[in-house]
C-alpha cells in the first residue's frame, strides 16, 4: 500500500493499492444490489475472500434482503480470506447525468458504511472510489461527496472520534484525481 496523503489529525489516509491486501478491521465493497459479486471492486473482494462472503450475502438475500441491497444502504459480512475482519457492502448510484438524487445516494454511502462500523465497533475502514467505475459517477464530483462526507460524520458523531478511514485507489491516475479535488495536491 503506497501512502500518498495523511490527514493532520491522522485519521483519513488516501492510498494506493490493493484494497484486498488492506488489514483493516473492513474494507467497503462497491457493490451491487444483487450482493451475489459482479466485476471491479466487488469481484475482486468476492475473489480474494472467497466463498465465505457469498454464502453470507446469499444467507441475506434469502432471509432480510429478499429484494436486495438498496442504493445508499449498507450491510457487513465475513471477510472471508482477506485480513480484514468484515467486509461492508454498499450500493452506489448509477450516474445518470445528476437530476435524480445521485449525489445524496452516494453520500448515504460513506455515512451509512461509517454507521455499521461504529454499530460493529470497528476502528478502521478502507473506502475503495464507489460509483466511479462501471456505474459512471464523475470522479471529481464522486471525491468531493466522499471527502466532505466522511469529514461532516467524523466531526459530527462522537463514538467516531478515534477511527482511522482510508481511501484506497487501485491507480495512482484516479488516487490524483481525488487528492486534487479535494484541494490535498495540485497536479
Amino acid at each position: 500500500m503506497k501512502e500518498l496523503y495523511r490527514s493532520d489529525n491522522g485519521r483519513c489516509i488516501i492510498a494506493v493499492g490493493d484494497i484486498t491486501n488492506i488489514a483493516c478491521d473492513a474494507i467497503v465493497n462497491a457493490a451491487n444490489s444483487s450482493l451475489l459479486g459482479g466485476g471491479g471492486v466487488d469481484g475482486a473482494i468476492h475473489s480474494a475472500g472467497g466463498p465465505a462472503i457469498l454464502a453470507e450475502c446469499r444467507a441475506l438475500r434469502n432471509s432480510s434482503l429478499p429484494n436486495g441491497l438498496p442504493p445508499g444502504k449498507a450491510v457487513a459480512t465475513t471477510a472471508g480470506r482477506l485480513p480484514a475482519r468484515r467486509v461492508i457492502h454498499t450500493v452506489g448510484p448509477i450516474w445518470q447525468g445528476g437530476a435524480y438524487g445521485e449525489d445524496e445516494t452516494l453520500a448515504s454511502c460513506y455515512r451509512e458504511c461509517l454507521a455499521l462500523a461504529m454499530i460493529e465497533q470497528l476502528k478502521s475502514i478502507a473506502f475503495p472510489a464507489i460509483s466511479t467505475g462501471i456505474y459512471g459517477f464523475p470522479k471529481e464530483r464522486a471525491a468531493k461527496i466522499a471527502w466532505n462526507t466522511v469529514q461532516d460524520y467524523l466531526a459530527s458523531t462522537p463514538e467516531a472520534a478515534s477511527i482511522i478511514v482510508w481511501f484506497v485507489f487501485f491507480s495512482e491516475i484516479d488516487a490524483h484525481i481525488f487528492l486534487e479535488a479535494n484541494g490535498k495536491i495540485k497536479l
